[in-house]
């Protein structure tokens, strides 16, 4: 049943990919011009990120800049990014918005690798709800007697051997995520 292992291995990717697009999100004290990507604003009557808007430079490691193509949005964006929980004050010349990250505290650090430690938990509950929901197709297979018992088994030791590589690779990537957070 190469069919299943391959739709694991496809739906694990995905929640690997949202595990990952989620740690670009957080501030690591860096600029980043993912933080943005979740703010959106009205534009002409369409919600609207800003980073379709403009665009979004990194001069230095702690800054960033959003030149909109339309300086008339520049305190709309100001507003969605004081709203937003990025936790930073915009500031602007008229034509440039200027985002500065100030230099996180250690207990700020912290919290911060707690959160993806979190995110990293619910990513393996994920995993692994993918391989229980492809064993169970498989032993209702077995039941009708649509595989055989050497091939459930066979089967459901290489779901488990994916598993264990998706959650490997989870565990990278908080651990690189986490150096990076932790380092001054």
């Amino acid at each position: 049943m190469k069919e299943i292992v391959n739709d694991v291995k496809s739906n694990m990717e995905k929640a690997l990919l949202v595990l990952k697009k989620d740690l670009t999100t957080i501030k690591a004290g860096r600029a980043n011009p993912h933080l943005l990507d979740k703010i959106s604003i009205d534009y002409y009557g369409t919600l609207t990120s800003i980073n379709q808007m403009g665009n979004i430079s990194v001069p230095e490691p702690r800054l960033l800049t959003i030149a909109l193509w339309e300086s008339k949005f520049i305190s709309s964006v100001e507003k969605a990014i004081l709203k937003s929980d990025l936790g930073i004050t915009p500031s602007n010349d008229g034509k440039v918005i200027r985002l500065v990250f100030p230099e996180l505290t250690e207990e700020r650090r912290k919290d911060i690798v707690k959160n993806i430690h979190k995110l990293a938990e619910e990513t393996k509950v994920a995993i692994r709800s993918i391989r229980r929901e492809s064993n169970d197709t498989l032993k209702k297979m077995k039941k009708t007697s649509q595989i055989t018992e050497d091939d459930l088994f066979v089967d459901e030791t290489e779901i488990q051997k994916v598993t264990d590589d998706y959650i490997k690779k989870v565990d990278d990537i908080i651990k690189l995520k986490e150096k990076e957070i932790m380092e001054i």
